[in-house]
């Protein structure tokens, strides 16, 4: 491990001096990329540069357990204490620092709530998560944009599928894919029982050009005349677009635009992070190319996280982490539970490294 951080910091060495010379100062382009391998950098420089200095402030202190003099022996015990105690944490940190980044990380995401089991219930959770999950982008300072939606009777979603832009939105966004489980008493419930609903999430990086290729001759694309809500348009324009890309058999539709071609944008978008994420998974054998395994069929049973209203809790399964914090999470206050998913995923990383 030492040896890989003595080369990272040659190299960030390196990349300093680069951004001191003349030729590159004056190239804005070269400039900004050398920075930014600088910035990638500098958080486990730093780490590394800590740790070395702590450990030859620990070998100075040992030595001064020789001195004469009994009060200096007696403050190095206690450097050597505090050192010791240090180090370790600054080790971890550094294996954390050292694991091959998600690639995707930086990507916006696109997201995609669906109401399960239920029946309008389920329409009105999958509603009340879209809104968590946009409090929870705007506390971040992230955008959004709604590709689809498609409400429900009691102005809830049967399905809403937007884009979330932002700095490192898939990072924090990617550990919230799966089935949420809500239990409360629906409004439409006169007896006051507690009923049982799902609403299922898929998390897709945004894909660009260069990440995915659709080729025309794989794609069947219908135009029809949009429904629901939307003025006199709905009737007289075939502004609606259904794609089906024929080799997977992904069908994405999007009506909400008066635009057939802005509906057509839309719905390519959705359809490039679609197959974008089955060709990851597939390549990473965790779920289905149909994405079934990330999202689930809805049902109650499968989950990764329930929210109980009567008891204000929310309890994630896959770390076994409850929180008596229900209402500030409902508002997007996600980042504890974030954050104990990221940390989650990073032990079982260094758990794989080490095994291998």
């Amino acid at each position: 491990m030492f040896a890989k951080l003595e080369s990272l910091e040659k190299k960030y060495v390196e990349l300093e001096e680069s951004l001191a010379r003349p030729e590159i100062l004056n190239d804005q382009e070269r400039y900004r990329k050398i920075a930014k391998s600088r910035a990638d950098l500098e958080g486990v420089v730093t780490l590394f540069r800590k740790h070395r200095e702590l450990h030859n402030e620990l070998e100075e202190n040992k030595l001064l357990l020789h001195d004469s003099d009994p009060e200096i022996c007696d403050m190095a015990r206690e450097e050597i204490a505090a050192i010791e105690e240090e180090l370790p944490k600054i080790e971890q940190e550094l294996k954390v620092a050292l694991l091959p980044p998600d690639p995707l990380d930086e990507k916006n995401t696109i997201l995609e709530i669906r109401a399960g089991t239920g029946g309008e219930e389920a329409s009105l959770f999958a509603a009340d998560l879209f809104r968590m999950y946009i409090r929870f982008a705007e506390l971040r300072g992230w955008k959004y944009e709604i590709l689809s939606e498609s409400d429900s009777e009691t102005g809830g979603y049967k399905e809403i599928i937007c884009l979330i832009s932002g700095t490192r939105v898939y990072s924090q966004l990617k550990y919230e894919a799966g089935t949420h489980r809500v239990q409360r008493v629906p409004v439409t419930e006169a007896q006051g029982r507690i009923h049982t609903s799902a609403a299922t999430v898929a998390v897709l990086p945004e894909a660009d050009e260069v990440d995915i290729e659709i080729r025309p001759e794989d794609i069947s694309i219908d135009v029809y005349r949009a429904s629901g809500a939307g003025g006199q348009h709905v009737n007289k324009t075939e502004s609606a677009v259904r794609i089906t890309h024929i080799p997977t058999g992904t069908v994405v539709t999007c009506q909400d635009e008066r635009s057939q071609h802005k509906n057509k944008a839309r719905a390519m978008k959705v359809l490039a992070s679609r197959l974008l994420a089955a060709e990851r998974d597939k390549k990473n054998s965790e779920i289905s190319a149909d994405r079934k395994a990330q999202v689930g069929s809805g049902d109650r049973a499968e989950r990764i996280r329930t929210y109980n209203f009567p008891q204000g809790r929310c309890t994630d399964h896959r770390i076994n982490l409850t929180l008596y914090s229900l209402d500030r999470i409902m508002q997007g206050e996600l980042t504890p539970l974030i954050e104990a998913l990221a940390t989650a995923a990073q032990a079982e990383a260094l758990k794989a490294q080490a095994d291998g």
